[in-house]
């Protein structure tokens, strides 16, 4: 029997991931294996930039935490995984994404999206959209679309004015 000291310590490690769940907005959970020690402090890095993190923890500790939060994600729970913690939304998720086709070893695997379980197609569907400065600059150029337009009208009716 284990003994209480080991108890409480992994009953901490559970209570740490379901604040990690609770207080991220995108989770991946990922496989790592066959990817170099190096490709995964090049993966931390790049997450630490966009305000995410990558842990690994135990599949039996994961599937403890995700019954306590009511998320069922027991197929994806064999083998060895990697979970990514996202503060933000989209950045975190575009980074796996990334990361994980420049290296062909890394899978993704299954996501939690503000609390929900969210499928491959849907992390992709995520990754695919474009950065907040990138959306900004689509508005502001289907704006001035408009404004073009309305200084060519405005032209040709004042020229046709002084005709």
């Amino acid at each position: 029997m284990a003994s209480s000291k080991v108890l409480e310590t992994k009953k901490a490690i559970v209570d740490e991931i379901i604040d990690k769940i609770k207080n991220s907005e995108s989770v991946i959970l990922f496989e790592y294996q066959g990817l170099t020690v190096s490709e995964v402090s090049d993966l931390r890095r790049k997450l630490r930039d966009a305000a995410g993190e990558v842990k690994i923890y135990k599949n039996t500790l994961l599937k403890r935490a995700l019954d306590d939060l009511k998320i069922d994600l027991g197929e994806f729970l064999e083998g060895p995984n990697a979970i990514m913690f996202g503060k933000d939304l989209l950045e975190p998720i575009k980074v796996v994404s990334a990361f994980a086709k420049e290296h062909d070893k890394m899978k993704v695997r299954v996501g939690i999206i503000n609390g929900e379980a969210a499928s491959l197609q849907v992390i992709n569907e995520y990754a695919s959209i474009p950065s907040y400065e990138g959306l900004l600059t689509m508005l502001a150029a289907g704006m001035m679309e408009h404004v073009r337009n309305l200084a060519i009208g405005l032209n040709l009716y004042a020229e046709k004015l002084e005709n």
